[in-house]
């Protein structure tokens, strides 16, 4: 009875094995020595003045990140996946595994396609790094994205959004794929009173979705999102968002291209309706060369108020990117960019709207203390992906 009974266990362990897979431990680890400058000019004097920083920053080229995914085989064609993932700050170490804001899903998929619930990536966000060269990362990251992930627009759900709810079309559709997200905003509401700026009862919520067709060297994608910035009963904003994105590797070269519309919307109790619109446009390349990957960008958006009467011309940022990436194996490559950035702000504009992005990211920040004009950004760093 004994040796039946190890048998037995032995057994219903060999069958929970083969059920499910291993957990896979993944990550990258990005650092590398950063130069940022900024220049301004003041409107009235016409003196300018500049902050630069030399700092030793991370994810210049990938996002540092450390994380945790596994799937388990449930038969019949279904499977149940987790993803946990989090952001790490290697260049000081402060931040390590404190909160898997990256992302951090559930899903259940099969031949239907797959249902996913938790923090994820936004609909609206993977046009304007798909279809980036750099990937929205580092000094080269396109002014899109960084217009875009503004704290001027407000858009907080801009490139991830929490307490999601996401469908994804089925791999098996001859190169078609989609997604459609809802984010649930988790305000409570409560019968018979007015909303006011603590209880705003859809502050929060994302609705988004996203369709292309990829099919060798061919990528395009199609995306279009809301995000309910504020909502009470003076006001309220939305952050509309439309992009459509496009790639096709030719082989020597690789072509990117992208249009975006960005309309921040507003609604006054007290005034009516109106609304900023910040419409964008991207070009790249990549150029295999031996191990090594040259890339090149240019980004522009311009910004367009909604008020009447605006006299002066609109603002605009235009953006050029360039960088060299050598592999030295499939996980670690050294790298190295330069970006600048021009601000075209006409001191005669009677809008409120500034064209003031930079070449920083994460902890490289400098700023402008007068008219924005100009950044100046410069990457040389290592990235090991494990």
């Amino acid at each position: 009875m004994k040796k039946s009974l190890t048998a037995l266990a032995a057994l219903a362990v060999t069958g929970l094995a083969s059920a499910q897979s291993s957990v896979t431990l993944f990550g990258v680890v990005d650092a590398g020595v950063s130069y940022q400058s900024a220049t301004s000019r003041d409107p009235l004097t016409g003196a300018t003045s500049k902050q630069s920083q030399w700092s030793l920053a991370n994810s210049g080229y990938n996002s540092s990140r450390i994380g945790f995914r596994g799937t388990e085989d449930l038969g019949g064609g279904l499977a149940a996946s987790f993803w946990l993932e989090a952001p790490i700050s290697n260049d000081d170490g402060a931040n390590g595994i404190s909160s898997f804001n990256r992302r951090s899903t559930v899903s259940l998929s099969g031949g239907f396609g797959e249902v996913r619930l938790g923090r994820d990536y936004t609909s609206t966000f993977w046009n304007d790094t798909v279809f980036d060269p750099f990937g929205t990362n580092g000094s080269g990251t396109n002014v899109i994205s960084t217009v875009g992930a503004s704290s001027g627009i407000g858009n907080t759900n801009y490139a991830r959004a929490s307490n999601m709810v996401g469908y994804f079309l089925p791999a098996n559709l001859g190169g078609f794929y989609g997604q459609v997200q809802y984010s649930f905003n988790e305000n409570v509401r409560t019968s018979g009173t007015n909303l006011t700026a603590a209880t705003s009862s859809n502050a929060g919520r994302y609705i988004g979705g996203r369709f292309g067709y990829a099919n060798g060297p061919l990528d395009v994608a199609l995306a279009v999102g809301q995000n309910v910035a504020v909502d009470t009963t003076s006001l309220t904003q939305k952050v509309q968002t439309i992009n459509l994105g496009a790639s096709y590797d030719f082989g020597p070269v690789k072509l990117f291209g992208e249009i975006s519309n960005v309309q921040n919307k507003f609604d006054i109790a007290a005034v009516g309706n109106s609304h900023d619109s910040y419409k964008g446009y991207l070009l790249g390349a990549s150029v295999p060369v031996g191990a090594g990957l040259i890339r090149a960008s240019y980004s522009t958006v311009r910004y367009h108020e909604g008020a009447l009467g605006i006299t002066g011309e609109s603002p605009r940022v235009n953006k050029f990117a360039l960088g060299y990436v050598h592999n030295l194996s499939k996980r670690t490559a050294l790298y190295a960019t330069v970006a600048r950035v021009n601000n075209r702000n006409d001191a005669a504009y009677t809008g409120d709207l500034t064209a003031a992005s930079t070449t920083g990211y994460g902890s490289t920040g400098v700023g402008y203390t007068g008219l924005p004009r100009s950044s100046t950004g410069y990457d040389f760093g290592i990235r090991h992906a494990f």
